[in-house]
């Protein structure tokens, strides 16, 4: 495998994963009472702590694509 395969794998896979966090945030803010009814039929949750646990998921996600798909992606970028 050449460094140009794994560039190219970690640049589609931080596409695919800044996508599906965008997806994930605007189904979260454009059917917010959607989702938190459907959410809540199976867990007890108020509004206030579903945001919240959104909002950490998020965060972690973008965290982890930040260091597990752009960081290894920018120092190959710069070794190669």
């Amino acid at each position: 495998m050449t460094i140009e395969i794994v560039q190219e794998f970690l640049g589609w896979c931080s596409i695919i994963n800044m996508a599906l966090l965008l997806w994930w945030l605007l189904i979260i803010t454009l059917a917010h009472n959607w989702v938190y009814q459907m959410h809540a039929t199976w867990f007890k949750l108020s509004v206030d702590r579903f945001d919240s646990i959104h909002y950490q998921g998020m965060v972690y996600f973008k965290i982890c694509i930040f260091f597990f798909n752009i960081v290894p992606y920018l120092a190959l970028r710069i070794m190669g």
